[in-house]
């Protein structure tokens, strides 16, 4: 049995709190090579704003991102 991954060309964004409904409130920029082994063996991963949390979920396009980590990001980029 063969098993492959694929990989997601958009910033990464992962989440914050959990809402009632087991909806993030947020989600968070982490590093890609964080989110893979995140995930597998759930290991804790730190977004731009200092945020730690395993990866449980993968944001939809239009998901609310958490508003420091998207300033962070932002500063990031190269003009």
């Amino acid at each position: 049995m063969r098993t492959t991954t694929k990989t997601i060309e958009r910033p990464d964004i992962r989440e914050d709190t959990q809402t009632g409904d087991d909806t993030p409130k947020f989600f968070h920029y982490v590093k890609k090579n964080q989110m893979t082994e995140s995930a597998v063996t759930g290991k804790m991963v730190v977004a731009l704003c200092g945020e730690t949390f395993p990866v449980t979920k993968q944001a939809k396009p239009g998901s609310p991102v958490c508003p420091d980590c998207e300033r962070i990001y932002k500063g990031l980029r190269k003009k």
